[in-house]
């Protein structure tokens, strides 16, 4: 049976135990006093029991049947009126199977469990529709950067063959170079990749000892280019992927250095521990930046202002990754540029609960 149909015959139902439970009790409280025949007393005739049930047996039969009709009919239209929101949203639900995410169902009215329930579903279809397009997007930026490399190991190894003569080691170490971005790339699509899935084990780790990893690790980067790297903060528990924790301050610090002043620089890695999250916060000095290209850094293979292929320069996704991971981390990322040029990128993860860190 149809929802309205249950719900009519639960309606017809309902009323129709009223109406009996209303007969027992004028049984039980009223007609059991009354004697079974007649009396006749000097102020005249007092009908019996028998005669009140005969004249009072077809007046309720009658009533009953009308109550019956009455409650089928006026529960079929009150069940379909309560049904139209359900209607709209199974109908958002189809065109949404059919692959058309724009679809809203905008229920109007009071705000009662159906304008919740199409509220939310509008809610959820923006945030699928949103993350379908970002992902179009980034599949087609992906192959993009992923034929450039493989294009230009085509037309080297081209040249290679039509004048072997001319294979130097030049041609060898743009090779090489042009090979190791390839793979640069490929292993920052998995790394995204992973973040997006959440398959990793959760477990306590401390942001404070991450941060000195990476600074430790790209102090020979950071020596090269003249930037001061400084890490401050106490300790920082968090829980999460120590690989991915380490490659999302590793990204972050990476791109401190690279995008900095051309010297002496500075890149400073702070972390902090507050209420109810914990903050990994790194700032560093550079040229000034425009609100509206910071909101761009997250984008995949989006590198901001001069950012180009060279030196370190990264694939492109740096700060999606940083992103991505931070979402698998139930944690929020913020991007804003300094008063004096550079920026400062805070991550904010949840805290750790007391037992877990003991």
């Amino acid at each position: 049976m149809s929802a309205r149909l249950k719900l009519t015959l639960s309606y017809a139902g309902f009323l129709m135990f009223a109406s009996f439970l209303l007969l027992a009790a004028v049984w039980l409280f009223l007609l059991r006093y009354v004697p079974a025949q007649a009396v006749n007393t000097i102020g005249g005739f007092v009908p019996g029991r028998d005669d009140l049930i005969r004249a009072f047996g077809p007046v309720v039969t009658g009533v009953l049947l009308f109550l019956l009709v009455f409650g089928l009919l006026g529960g079929w239209f009150l069940a379909g009126r309560m049904l139209v929101p359900l209607a709209r949203i199974t109908e958002a639900t189809r065109r949404a199977a059919n692959g058309s995410l724009s679809y809203r169902i905008e229920l109007e009215g009071r705000n009662d469990e159906f304008r919740e329930l199409a509220d939310s579903f509008d809610a959820m279809l923006a945030r699928l529709e949103a993350h379908v397009d970002e992902q179009r997007r980034f599949a087609a930026n992906a192959s993009h950067e992923l034929r450039t490399p493989l294009a230009i190991t085509q037309t080297l190894l081209e040249v290679a063959r039509d004048d072997p003569d001319r294979v130097d080691a030049q041609l060898v170490e743009r090779l090489s170079a042009v090979n190791a971005r390839a793979i640069d790339l490929t292993e920052a699509l998995l790394v995204l990749s992973r973040a997006d899935q959440r398959s990793f084990a959760r477990e306590v780790v401390d942001l404070s000892l991450l941060a000195e990893e990476a600074a430790e690790t790209l102090l020979p980067l950071a020596e090269r280019r003249g930037v001061a790297v400084e890490t401050t903060g106490e300790i920082t528990p968090a829980l999460g992927s120590t690989a991915l924790l380490l490659q999302l301050i590793t990204n972050l610090l990476h791109n401190a250095i690279v995008h900095n002043l051309p010297e002496h620089g500075t890149a400073r890695v702070g972390t902090a521990v507050h209420a109810d999250s914990v903050t990994l916060t790194v700032e560093n000095t550079g040229e000034q930046l425009a609100p509206h290209l910071v909101a761009t850094f997250t984008e995949p293979f989006l590198r901001g202002t001069e950012r180009i292929r060279g030196d370190h320069g990264g694939v492109g996704l740096g700060l999606a990754i940083v992103k991505r991971i931070a979402q698998a981390h139930d944690g929020t990322l913020t991007i804003e540029a300094r008063p004096g040029g550079g920026l400062r990128v805070t991550v904010r993860l949840p805290a750790v609960p007391t037992d877990a860190v003991r």
